[in-house]
């Protein structure tokens, strides 16, 4: 799963009014400045991000992404505990990074899963799909026939999954080679 040739959105810059994504939902982003430690909720369809005066795109960018992180580590375990019972797989930890080619990634041998956290703006089911995939690998590494044979086992819909996660737009990253 390739990502550099993905379209992508339009930089954020963190301001009133802007559309993020969340859960394959739109949201309008609203900014409050505010002298308390920065935090962020969502309301119907709204994202309130409460930051100090005075506090810069970076910041703000900063305190969204690990409300981000927040709210994957809040899916991610049940889904992980489905799927090692329907693979009969132990997944001995995951991380959750910015990733600059890839939806996630598999250490097999030690038994690690690595995730996008961009996952977070997808729906859900993609998140599983991506979850299962990477878990998959740790039954057979390579993306053989097996592997193929498994996740078609367990997870039928994964084509249209897969289609659809790698025609969503991604973040506008600004990478460094």
């Amino acid at each position: 799963m390739k990502l550099k040739k993905q379209a992508r959105e339009t930089p954020r810059r963190f301001i009133e009014r802007e559309s993020h994504y969340l859960w394959g939902r739109r949201y309008l982003l609203s900014v409050e400045a505010r002298e308390i430690k920065p935090f962020v909720c969502l309301n119907h369809k709204r994202i309130t991000l409460s930051v100090r005066p005075g506090s810069d795109q970076v910041k703000r960018a900063e305190v969204i992404h690990e409300w981000h992180k927040s709210l994957l580590h809040e899916v991610v375990p049940s889904l992980i505990k489905k799927w090692e019972q329907k693979l009969r797989v132990k997944v001995e930890g995951y991380f959750l990074q910015r990733m600059k080619t890839q939806w996630g990634s598999c250490n097999h041998v030690a038994g690690n899963i690595r995730l996008n956290t961009e996952l977070v703006k997808k729906p859900k089911d993609l998140l599983e799909y991506v979850i299962v995939h990477e878990m998959v690998h740790l039954l057979e590494s390579t993306h053989s026939e097996r592997f193929i044979a498994i996740l078609q086992e367990h997870y039928p819909s994964w084509r249209e999954a897969r289609a659809e996660l790698n025609e969503l737009p991604l973040t506008a990253e600004v990478w460094k080679e």
